[in-house]
């Protein structure tokens, strides 16, 4: 069996700490093993090596998240990049022309897709391997996890079966997020949750594609990939297929996707510094900021303080968040990138002046910043913290904590750390946007110089 795990998110309902770059999966928030903290994905990631899936396993994501992937996951973690976004029928699809095309896979093999934010046990992922017995005895096209629901909730889709088999059911239609009094009526029918879980053979998505007119080939499919329709795997697939059994699920499966449910699962109450948060209950708080947050008296509560925001929430209404955050359509404050991250301290926009933002970063030894250059604004560094080098215009120069650099426009320029970095870099232009960044090499050992550096 092969899995695609599905990495999306626009970052909306786990607001200020989630953006479009890092999504809810992304949060280390989570009770990980010993006295760590993990993000969703860590969890996923780590759950599929223990029970034998990670080797088969390939994530299908946008650009913006292919650093943080590899900051969270490792830097060999297999990835099938979206061009752009375009919704998960054609991200599914473009990852099985990667299997075919590239990965040589047959297309009689299983391909199991998941959610890479699922919070369940370990034998969930155990579960997911009978997926594979399910669809060849039934000889259905299309084979779904289903969970069987605990409480009438109006929040997922359910499934709806026609008749059970002696190892599954056979699917007759779907219900998509049904009133509470729906949604019990269903559950006597013994309807099951969609938790998003699937399988098909290979074969079954690739015939799709070849009927829609598109090329089965991974490298042609992706120069056509804006030509895919935008749309769900469930709209444009699943709901056109009648041939659909499904495997009922007894055990432990959440959706952490509001605050409400994730704090549930929070390895303790209060995340970050200088929290104060006397005679309350059931309030819980985060700060990823360096000023100190006191919360007296507050029950039932979630409080997060971000880079992009601050949210004072009651835990019942707070899945009504997205509803009221699309307003702040600003630039994400803080990222996650594959050598470490950067925090937006100040962005301010001068009338007839163009634009200033501050920010600092953090680069973890060993790691760099492309060889790259900017046609209209200027940049300065100042090291805080660590040692490391610098290239200017293909010179080599040793850095360390109160070395300032100047960048001027047009200045090829790349840092590396040797030990583990802080520095604060200002960017001035007319316009300050990542259409101004030309990326020249990728690679370190391609651009370093063959000459003897110079300290700064």
């Amino acid at each position: 069996m092969e899995v695609i795990l599905l990495s999306g998110g626009s970052g909306q309902r786990l607001w200020p700490l989630s953006n479009d770059s890092r999504s809810k999966q992304f949060l280390k928030v989570l009770e990980g093993p010993g006295s760590n903290t993990e993000s969703m994905a860590q969890r996923v990631w780590r759950q599929l090596g223990e029970v034998g899936l990670q080797e088969q396993a390939v994530i299908a994501t946008s650009k913006k998240q292919v650093d943080i992937l590899k900051n969270q996951l490792g830097s060999q973690v297999p990835i099938v990049v979206e061009p752009e976004r375009r919704d998960t029928f054609p991200a599914i699809a473009l990852t099985a022309a990667y299997l075919s095309s590239i990965k040589k896979v047959n297309p009689d093999e299983v391909v199991a897709v998941l959610p890479i934010d699922s919070y369940v046990d370990n034998d969930f992922y155990e579960s997911v391997k009978d997926l594979e017995d399910a669809l060849r005895s039934s000889g259905g096209s299309i084979a779904l996890m289903g969970v069987r629901p605990d409480i009438p909730s109006s929040r997922f889709g359910y499934i709806i079966p026609k008749n059970k088999q002696k190892s599954h059911i056979q699917v007759s239609h779907f219900v998509e997020k049904p009133s509470e009094v729906y949604a019990e009526q269903l559950i006597q029918e013994e309807a099951l949750w969609n938790c998003g879980v699937f399988a098909f053979h290979l074969g079954f998505i690739l015939s799709i594609l070849e009927e829609m007119g598109f090329p089965l080939n991974y490298a042609e499919l992706l120069a056509q990939y804006d030509r895919l329709p935008k749309i769900s795997f469930d709209f444009q697939v699943v709901e056109r297929t009648e041939d659909i059994v499904a495997l009922p699920y007894e055990g432990m499966w959440k959706d952490l996707g509001v605050w409400n449910t994730l704090t549930e699962h929070m390895s303790e109450p209060f995340k970050g510094s200088d929290v104060l948060c006397p005679d309350s209950q059931n309030t819980h708080i985060i700060n990823e900021l360096d000023i100190p947050v006191a919360v007296l008296g507050i029950s039932n509560a979630v409080i997060v303080a971000g880079p992009d925001g601050i949210l004072v929430s009651d835990k019942e209404v707070s899945s009504d968040l997205k509803k009221y955050i699309l307003q702040f359509n600003k630039r994400p404050m803080y990222e996650e990138r594959r050598w470490g991250w950067y925090k937006i301290l100040d962005h301010t926009v001068y009338e007839g002046d163009g634009e200033v933002i501050t920010r600092r970063m953090a680069i973890r030894a060993d790691r760099y910043l492309s060889y790259q250059k900017h046609d209209h604004r200027n940049e300065n560094w100042t090291i805080l913290t660590g040692e490391g080098s610098v290239i200017l215009n293909d010179q080599l120069f040793d850095v360390k904590a109160g070395s300032i650099i100047e960048i001027p426009a047009g200045t090829k320029h790349a840092i590396k750390a040797v030990t583990d970095m802080e520095l604060i870099e200002i960017q001035q232009g007319p316009v300050l946007s990542e259409e101004d960044v030309y990326r020249i090499s990728l690679d370190w050992d391609d651009i370093l110089p063959l000459h003897s550096s110079v300290t700064l």
